[in-house]
């Protein structure tokens, strides 16, 4: 079992003759991942050779669903024409648009996600790094040859921690691992995940991965309190973070305590939940915590 992207997901590729599209595509074709086709109005009709594979491009996003029974798109188009794009997917009706590029007008985020909301349009990111069930698919650009499947899930606004949890827990395994993004809009968030885990017979565990700023993992929180049975384990960067200052990819704004690490920490361990102060030390703990549930 997995969460939103299965060996069952066929996949579109949206900006797939770009440079990064054909990148990434190449990576996931490698993984097992079934790519059926790439979205391009301007070169419908082609195919792009992968190794081996020959993948269509069609002139829409309606056109490729049409033809090939896609129900997943991966976005690779640039920031100004990614509003579009993604309202495109969810007129089209996929089920679930992965939004990896970053620098995206926050407005554009805001109406894009609202606009898929309403059409039925799950949306990860944008700027993230996709997600991975390891052994059967993979959905934007995380690395496969860090992980394999295993009975824990993991949900993170870091890409790069995302990585280093992977490859931390490598000889664990993941059941999902799925980078929201670290955005001021982002269309999945950490409750959605945690939800989606809990309902998962397959994931055992759950790592949450959260940064300064905001009050995501606050609200995350409050929900594992309510509605979170299995083991939650947490790790959040910037504890080191000066206040009053913007930093990183997120704009996160730490001022006085709101928004702080320790807050989040604070938070989290009110509620349960093992938060471990550097990423190292989180993977220490989720093996220690699968070692006493396994007992």
């Amino acid at each position: 079992m997995a969460i939103y992207l299965t060996k069952e997901s066929k996949i579109l590729v949206q900006g797939m003759t770009g440079g990064e599209g054909m990148k990434h595509t190449r990576r996931m074709l490698a993984a097992g991942t079934d790519v059926v086709g790439g979205v391009n109005p301007r070169k419908a009709g082609r195919s792009v050779d992968f190794d081996d594979r020959a993948v269509p491009v069609f002139g829409s996003v309606r056109a490729g669903i049409d033809a090939t029974g896609a129900d997943v798109t991966v976005v690779f188009v640039p920031p100004a024409f990614s509003k579009a794009a993604v309202m495109e997917a969810a007129d089209a009706g996929i089920g679930l648009a992965v939004v990896i590029t970053e620098g995206i007008p926050v407005h554009d985020s805001v109406v894009f996600h609202a606009y898929a909301q309403r059409h039925g349009t799950r949306v990860i990111g944008p700027n993230c790094p996709g997600l991975i069930s390891p052994g059967q698919s993979n959905a934007g650009i995380i690395p496969v040859d860090i992980t394999k499947p295993g009975r824990v899930g993991l949900v993170s606004k870091s890409g790069t921690l995302t990585y280093q949890l992977m490859y931390e827990l490598r000889d664990t395994g993941f059941s999902t691992c799925v980078g929201i993004g670290g955005d001021p809009v982002v269309g999945t968030t950490h409750i959605d995940c945690l939800a989606a885990f809990e309902a998962d017979p397959d994931t055992e565990l759950i790592v949450l991965i959260g940064e300064i700023g905001g009050d995501a993992e606050e609200r995350a929180a409050a929900y594992i309190k309510e509605s979170v049975s299995k083991p939650v384990v947490a790790y959040i960067a910037g504890f080191t973070a000066p206040e009053g200052r913007t930093m990183g990819h997120a704009g996160a704004i730490v001022s006085g305590t709101s928004g702080t690490a320790r807050a989040k920490k604070t938070a989290l361990e009110a509620v349960g939940v093992q938060v471990g102060n550097t990423p190292t030390e989180t993977a220490r703990l989720v093996l220690e915590r699968l070692a006493e549930t396994s007992r």
